[in-house]
């Protein structure tokens, strides 16, 4: 269990990749001028 173990928290960032244990940050999503445009009309 280490950099080479494709499972493992550590296997993901040596990887640089994501999944279960790797999940990947979610971004909060603001309101957009198009849609803020939308809901005063």
């Amino acid at each position: 269990m280490g950099k080479g173990d494709r499972k493992t928290y550590k296997g993901k960032l040596f990887r640089s990749s994501y999944g279960k244990k790797r999940a990947r940050k979610v971004k909060k999503s603001s309101k957009t001028s198009a849609e803020a445009n939308q809901i005063s009309d």
